[in-house]
């Protein structure tokens, strides 16, 4: 068991320092060389877990999508926003998710590897297609249309953001998103009840921190 656990361990490792090396060089100029300086490990530990850079970009990105942190709402639809400004919180702190975005845009890695987009539209289809089922969506709305929508949409603020001199916060941009999606999609007595506040995803990181230090 206890070696197990180092592997597992040491597998998280290379994927953190590869997902730090491509977060901040890109997929072309990283080398095992300076994973394996980042990681602080031998190159014979890494060949054990992985063969290649690309077997490191596959993990990388197998990692990327997830609902962590996501806890069971009153409204599914609640749970849906959570996901999307939990991702934005923790984008700039969890070089494994930025790194995956960087990836998804690449043309050469996205080439080689393709993305995680339709698995992210997966997983929002499934939400909303459960919220849709509880009554929390107006009649008109496609689970699946709106799930891809929101994919795009968010991937397209964070990019913008990014890319700006002095970039907004990220979670307040996907809150101001939201305000502006919800109204066309979520049924009135549930809207009025969600709450897309860009400190909203703050407040359940901490209160997920203090219920695992108890």
């Amino acid at each position: 068991m206890a070696r197990q656990q180092r592997a597992i361990r040491t597998r998280r490792i290379f994927l953190q320092a590869a997902a730090e090396v491509f977060d901040e060089h890109g997929y072309d100029a990283a080398t095992i060389a300076a994973i394996l300086d980042r990681a602080g490990l031998t190159r014979g530990a890494l060949y054990f877990h992985f063969t290649s850079k690309e077997e490191l970009a596959r993990g990388v990105l197998q990692e990327a999508v997830t609902s962590d942190g996501v806890t069971p709402q009153t409204f599914k639809l609640q749970e849906w926003v959570d996901m999307a400004l939990l991702l934005a919180y923790r984008l700039p702190r969890e070089p494994l998710l930025s790194a995956s975005i960087r990836l998804s845009v690449d043309p050469r890695a996205r080439g080689l590897f393709g993305t995680r987009w339709p698995d992210w539209i997966a997983l929002g289809t499934e939400m909303l297609t459960e919220a849709k089922e509880r009554g929390e969506l107006l009649p008109h709305v496609d689970p699946e249309a709106t799930s891809r929508l929101v994919v795009g949409a968010w991937t397209g603020v964070q990019l913008v953001t990014e890319s700006m001199a002095e970039p907004p916060d990220l979670v307040a941009e996907i809150s101001a998103l939201f305000e502006l999606i919800l109204p066309n999609n979520a049924v009135p007595g549930v809207l009025a009840r969600l709450d897309t506040s860009p400190h909203r995803a703050a407040r359940i990181m901490e209160q997920q921190r203090a219920v695992a230090a108890s």
